[in-house]
């Protein structure tokens, strides 16, 4: 029903788009579709279904929508053919809405009134042109009417003004074509001085509308809501209202004053005010979806970052009054030991030194809060008579982790500081594993996230994680039950019945004892398995990405090339004698891209896409804002990109900007990524660090 109109709306063809609705329908997840039933779909990627997807949804509520919009005209008896036929073949919501604005049930409105004191045939001469007598007293027979029933018959006029769909387009389109943003400082006395400089920036600002960028109009609509600022989507009224009122006067009607005076009413009171809502609402929405775009591409990567491995760390959470919260982790992130180490104090270094000979630690993970550079300086300067890494690990959400029912299950005879370095030493082994447990709200990647419709963010961020999570493939059995929670097909009971089983019955020996899992039903299953790995089973391909349903197909390539299929995934030259064209079969639905996919997890069984982690390092001469001069060349880490620019990690505690002026046209950042920048401009008063490239 729908795969036309989201064609359409899409430009993916209507076989791609029917297919993705025909999964969808079955209960495929996106990230599954996207990986294992590429022929279905002619390779569409994870955007392009998540978008078939989300437009779906709309349209079936919008047909929901109009089901009702249907049925609440025909109980008052006004459906007509024509008028059923319109809004049946209508897709467009503001169309819809138009239409049925006459027929909506509203609140008591002067209209109302109007018409319950008997007005609206008055209305009707004045509109017609029809003569009419003043006079004290109303007399409908002799056609005298009152300077009341005059002011009633305008209102009712005013209503009908702005409830006509040729006057709402037309007001729709001076504001599409020239309206602006205007915010202006309030005169509320109850806001504290230091929320109203904030905004200092947007008093009497106006910025064309369609010109307003995403993170500006939030900016100002986060002013409104902490009532410094007063913000309005205007147009020049006087063009609009002269083109309104040739719509409704006629030459020669002798009350066409009457009229002029009752369509400035309705455009002043009804229906400018309608418009200006409604291009609220939408410039708001188009803001929100920029912003959560925005904070999704950071999320991704950020849960994609580099990790160092299985390796056994020292994760420390600086501090000066109460010293550092020292955690030491085995390759697996299990918590062994945990100290705390004062750096005043002169055996700070021989505290190391200890838990480094007791635990054989392989690397460092330095929270990047206070006290970070001088913890960094005391650790590097340290002769551990070995390679010793180490590295700075964003503390975005540590606290929030650590004081959360999740880190609570986790270590509950720990406090929150030991919960919080434990996560510190966690980020650096796997950033994915770790940063799944928090609300991704809390991590600091995105701008004005706390602003957004939540809704949609929320599900947006969802989407993301999966998608992460299922790229990456996870190892069932070390992964929480948090991680779990977003492979494809599983969910949060499902995840919690996969870890209780481990934990009664022990590791999962392969990728079919997940089968006995309550709740794993066929569906599940088939959802889920291509994306959970089980590194010690002696099916190999339970390491890899190749879905079970494509073992068979598998053991047959190794069967005909004279050989096993461990021996296919690790020799070359065994793959080379394969032609993968022989097993083209699209009646099973095996076409050339799943036998490249299948292929190329052979070659390298479960392949993450992350890079490689580097080490780096600050500038050692730089502790503090203060310690910074404009000139200075300086090595950063971005941590955030926003549609402004992106913020990078000098060291020090404040961020410095690389605003969008100073990034040449197409270059873009990651989070995460290592450059070098120079000092521009400070302004030590609001703490603002200008940089360039």
């Amino acid at each position: 029903m729908f795969e036309n109109l989201i064609s359409q709306i899409t430009g993916i063809a209507g076989q791609r788009v029917a297919a993705v609705i025909q999964l969808l329908g079955d209960g495929c997840t996106i990230p599954f579709i996207a990986r294992y039933r590429k022929e279905a779909t002619q390779n569409l990627d994870e955007v392009q279904i998540s978008d078939i997807a989300h437009h779906l949804e709309r349209l079936q509520a919008l047909a929901k929508r109009k089901e009702f919009i249907l049925e609440s005209i025909e109980k008052q008896g006004k459906l007509t053919d024509d008028l059923r036929a319109r809004i049946t073949k209508s897709w467009d919501e503001t169309e819809i809405e138009d239409i049925y604005l006459p027929y909506k049930q509203k609140r008591r409105t002067r209209a109302t009134i109007a018409r319950e004191a008997g007005c609206e045939p008055l209305a009707k001469m004045i509109m017609s042109g029809r003569g009419f007598k003043h006079g004290d007293t109303r007399d409908e027979q002799r056609g005298v009417w009152t300077d009341d029933d005059v002011k009633g018959a305008q209102d009712i006029i005013a209503e009908w003004v702005s409830e006509f769909e040729a006057a709402r387009n037309a007001v729709r389109m001076y504001y599409r074509r020239s309206a602006w943003v205007e915010s202006k400082k309030t005169t509320c006395k109850d806001v504290p001085d230091e929320i109203v400089a904030k905004y200092r920036d947007w008093f009497d600002k106006r910025i064309p509308l369609n010109r307003c960028p995403s993170h500006a109009l939030l900016a100002m609509r986060r002013g409104e809501a902490e009532k410094v600022l007063r913000v309005r989507i205007l147009i020049e009224d006087s063009e609009a209202t002269e083109r309104v009122e040739r719509m409704f006067t006629k030459p020669g009607n002798p009350h066409n004053g009457l009229i002029r005076e009752a369509v400035a009413d309705g455009y002043d009171r009804l229906l400018q005010p309608s418009i200006e809502t409604e291009f609220a609402a939408l410039s708001k929405q188009k803001a929100d979806e920029e912003a959560v775009r925005v904070f999704q591409n950071n999320l991704r990567q950020l849960l994609l970052a580099s990790p160092l491995g299985q390796k056994r760390v020292l994760g420390i959470d600086p501090g000066f009054r109460t010293g550092c919260k020292v955690v030491c982790l085995d390759a697996q992130g299990q918590l062994l030991h945990h100290d705390v180490v004062n750096l005043r104090n002169i055996t700070a270094s021989e505290t190391l030194l200890t838990l480094d000979r007791r635990y054989h630690l392989e690397a460092v993970a330095i929270g990047n809060g206070t006290a970070s550079r001088e913890t960094e300086m005391m650790v590097r300067a340290i002769d551990f008579g070995h390679d010793m890494p180490v590295f700075m690990v964003s503390e975005s959400g540590a606290s929030i982790y650590s004081a959360s029912e999740v880190a609570r299950e986790e270590f509950p005879d720990y406090d929150v500081t030991v919960r919080g370095a434990v996560s510190i030493g966690r980020r650096l082994m796997d950033p994915l594993a770790e940063l799944v447990k928090i609300d991704p709200k809390s991590i600091g990647v995105g701008q004005y996230q706390h602003d957004v419709d939540q809704t949609l963010l929320r599900r947006a961020l969802d989407e993301t994680v999966m998608s992460c999570v299922n790229s990456v493939g996870v190892e069932v059995n070390n992964a929480s039950k948090q991680l779990l929670t977003y492979v494809a097909g599983i969910g949060p009971k499902l995840a919690a019945n996969i870890v209780k089983y481990r934990d009664e019955n022990g590791a999962f020996p392969n990728r079919k004892a997940l089968m006995k899992v309550p709740l794993m039903g066929p569906k599940a299953f088939e959802q889920s398995a291509g994306f959970l790995r089980v590194r010690a089973s002696a099916q190999p391909l339970d390491r890899s990405a190749v879905h079970p349903e494509r073992y068979a197909l598998v053991e047959k390539m190794a069967k005909d090339a004279g050989t096993t299929v461990e021996e296919l995934m690790s020799s070359a030259e065994m793959r080379k004698r394969i032609d993968i064209r022989r097993y083209l079969n699209a009646q099973a639905g095996v076409g050339m891209e799943t036998l490249t996919d299948i292929m190329q997890e052979l070659e390298k069984p479960g392949r993450d896409p992350r890079t490689q982690l580097e080490e780096f390092s600050f500038d050692p001469n730089v502790k503090t804002i203060a310690d910074l001069n404009p000139g200075m060349r300086l090595p950063g880490i971005v941590t955030n990109v926003t549609n402004f620019g992106c913020f990078i990690d000098l060291g020090i505690h404040t961020n410095g900007l690389l605003h969008i002026s100073r990034i040449p046209r197409g270059k873009t950042f990651a989070v995460g990524e290592h450059l070098e920048v120079t000092v521009e401009n400070i302004d030590y008063e609001r703490s603002r660090i200008a940089l360039k490239l």
